[in-house]
């Protein structure tokens, strides 16, 4: 006999099962109402929009213009050298395997939209708390590229893309969207499209290629496709050149994406992965059409990254930069006049205090044989020119600049236990006896400053002191690495700072502790400015396409004035008197390194900041008889050719007042076409009168381990101080 509660209990389950069943069937009806919508709305937005790509406009674009900051043409980004268009068969299939691997694993699969990775990735971005998924495929990132949308579109946009990759499906052949994603996609170098990428990494290893009948895109490896597909991603992140452990990494997960989806065998996997990138030398980039290509190229990956690939190089557009071609000469012939005979090289760096906008740039001695660009890519250390921000710090911390220190040989123990140790003496055995900072700054005395700095500071240990000084440079603008071993207070930074990066940070105490950036910055706020507006083909300033100032008073105002006004006394009766040209507020810092294999100038007026390096381009090579048969040191080549430049800025100021004077006033404008004349030949060397050498320090040691000093060298025929003389 059942039990009446069981009964009733089971008439009661009964409405609960009809109601569960009422839910699904309304959660399903929902489901696909809701799918239905979506379909429906991708299909009623793609009938608005405009065709995908109409070829025969893109090979009539216009190629985007650049102009110096007085309005004078520099060049384009491009030439049409960059578009070269592929038929299917012309791409070898090792390509399109290698980016299908890496950038859309279902690519054959889906309609253009993929639910599943979208879902995938929602799942991974949840699991780790992090966006680091991405849902797009190869058919949406065609899309994107061709309606020139980059990474602030909207939802809406984002859905119009969608849409359009759904339909462009029902048109397209998957092998169609992937021939002409590879022909407008961005691989870095300036290389648009697959064909000039195959020419730009892997031209020298293919000879004969980049013909109509084999284009080098035809007879790419597996392991050079990778290295080409895995630059898609990001092609300044993992540029071979300027990032190759990047590169590398990036290249040999795309092999073993390869490997997994049977690309590739097994023995093509392990041997690929043991394939060297292409050397720097062996990168050819498209020819540049520039008067300034070194600044060009540099200004070219920022419109990239800011605007797309597609709008920066055939958009029609029109931008401005910060350079001033009239100094940008002139800095180029400062360097040929002082260096066209020797085996030596520089980078020059100018520039304007007031807006941080670069207004010279010389990053080698020619872009067409030795693109790599010295000014932004070059890590060379800087030597004694660290010690300003050395005073800085100290300064800040409340340190009086009389405070005075023994000038002697020092040894200093550091690390665990205090078992390790860093000597430091003064060039030739030079010493003052006792020096205040002030003195020291002037004579560049390495006794003195290393006292100040790894005993003097705030802080428990020598690290505590160097990562201080490490702070105070980054704080004025550097943002590379800085290393903190006990040499970094010589200079001895590991792997060292590049002229660009190092000529901003000194712009910030020439701007008494305020710095300057703007909006259309690499990073705005805390980098130098290339462009100042950009317009389209009407005049009109596009979107986010002009630049607004930024300020940040990173240093307190008194503190940087009293750093400047010490930093006088170097080019007035220091190490720097090659420098002084009288200028107002001028004031500067020598540097020099280890067996005289890097030489710097940085200083500023009171309206520019300039960084001049000398060295080997390659290699650290040791310069102990280039100048006059004596060393080269931060007082001489650097301090001549600093010299020059800001004489040639002052000459170029003072000319373009009294045009605009005459113009003003109605009367014929004076002849503008008077250059400044350096006061050598370029056929031999300057001569300069040999002054007394002042008491300076010894090399900054090559590597971060501490080390003592190498042998003085002889004393140069010139100001500037011991081989140190930074």
């Amino acid at each position: 006999m059942l039990d009446c509660r069981t009964l009733l209990a089971g008439e009661r389950s009964k409405p609960r099962l009809k109601k569960l069943r009422i839910l699904f069937v309304l959660l399903g009806l929902g489901v696909l109402g809701l799918v239905s919508m979506v379909f429906g709305m991708m299909a009623a937005v793609s009938r608005d929009l405009p065709a995908i790509y109409d070829f025969a406009q893109y090979r009539e674009s216009k190629n985007s213009e650049v102009f110096d900051a007085a309005g004078e043409p520099i060049g384009t980004l491009t030439s049409d050298q960059n578009k070269i268009l592929l038929t299917s068969g012309q791409i070898s299939p090792n390509v399109k395997n290698a980016v299908v691997s890496i950038e859309d694993t279902r690519f054959y699969e889906h309609s253009g939209v993929d639910f599943q990775g979208i879902g995938r990735a929602l799942v991974k971005d949840i699991l780790s708390q992090s966006a680091a998924q991405g849902g797009s495929t190869i058919t949406e990132q065609f899309v994107k590229n061709a309606l020139a949308a980059q990474d602030s579109r909207t939802v809406f946009q984002k859905f119009r893309e969608a849409a359009l990759a759904y339909r462009l499906e029902r048109h397209w052949t998957k092998d169609e969207i992937l021939t002409q994603y590879l022909n407008t996609i961005y691989f870095g170098e300036g290389a648009y499209g697959i064909e000039a990428a195959a020419r730009t990494y892997f031209g020298e290893a293919h000879p004969g290629c980049g013909t109509t009948s084999e284009p080098c895109a035809a007879v790419l490896e597996p392991w050079e496709a990778a290295t080409l597909a895995a630059i898609i991603a990001s092609p300044s992140a993992y540029d071979p050149k300027i990032y190759p452990e990047n590169s590398l990494g990036r290249r040999n997960l795309v092999l073993e994406k390869m490997y997994e989806q049977s690309y590739i065998t097994r023995e093509q996997f392990e041997e690929g992965r043991q394939k060297a990138l292409p050397s720097p030398d062996d990168i050819e980039p498209p020819r540049l059409d520039s008067e300034a290509p070194y600044f060009t190229a540099w200004l070219r990956q920022q419109l990239v990254e800011r605007y797309g690939a597609a709008k920066a190089f055939f958009g029609g557009l029109k931008v401005k930069s910060t350079l001033d071609l009239r100094l940008q000469g002139a800095a180029e012939e400062a360097v040929n006049s002082y260096l066209g005979y020797s085996p030596a090289t520089a980078s020059v760096v100018v520039i304007e205090n007031k807006n941080a906008g670069v207004k010279a740039m010389v990053g080698g001695p020619d872009f067409e044989t030795k693109p790599f660009n010295l000014a932004t890519q070059g890590h060379r250390q800087p030597g004694s020119s660290i010690k300003p921000f050395i005073l800085l710090t100290a300064l800040e911390q409340g340190i009086s600049p009389y405070t005075t220190y023994e000038s002697a040989a020092q040894e200093f123990s550091y690390g665990k236990k205090g078992q390790e140790t860093f000597v430091v003496t003064n060039d030739e055995g030079a010493y003052a006896g006792v020096s205040d900072i002030v003195s020291a700054t002037t004579n560049s005395d390495n006794s003195v400053y290393a006292q100040l700095a790894l005993e003097g500071l705030k802080g428990k240990t020598v690290g505590d002191r160097t990562r201080s000084i490490a702070a105070t440079i980054h704080k004025l603008g550097y943002n590379d690495p800085i290393s903190t071993n006990p040499a970094m207070v010589l200079g001895g930074i590991d792997p060292g700072v590049t002229p660009l990066g190092w000529t901003y940070a000194f712009t910030t105490i020439a701007n008494d502790g305020d710095r300057v950036s703007g909006s259309l910055a690499p990073r705005p706020g805390n980098s130098p400015v290339a462009y100042t507006q950009v317009t389209d083909q009407d005049d009109q300033t596009i979107k986010d396409g002009d630049n607004d100032s930024r300020h940040t008073q990173v240093v307190d105002e008194d503190v940087a004035k009293e750093a400047k006004s010490i930093l006088e006394t170097v080019v007035s009766s220091g190490t720097g008197v090659n420098a002084d040209i009288g200028a107002p507020g001028q004031w500067g810092k020598t540097g020099t390194t280890e067996e005289n294999g890097d030489a710097w100038f940085c200083g500023a007026t009171e309206e520019v900041t300039a960084c001049v390096w000398v060295g080997y381009a390659d290699t650290v090579t040791p310069m102990t008889t280039l100048y006059n048969g004596g060393p080269v040191q931060g007082g001489t080549f650097p301090a001549l050719i600093w010299a020059s430049v800001i004489s040639s800025w002052e000459e170029i100021k003072a000319e373009r007042a009294a045009e605009a004077k005459a113009e003003r006033e109605g009367e014929e404008s004076p002849d503008s076409g008077s250059t400044y004349t350096p006061p050598s030949s370029p056929s031999e060397p300057p001569e300069v009168t040999p002054e007394a050498p002042e008491p300076a320090e010894p090399e900054a040691p090559e590597q971060a381990e501490p080390s003592t000093p190498a042998p003085a060298e002889p004393a140069a025929p010139a100001t500037g101080g011991g081989v140190t003389a930074g």
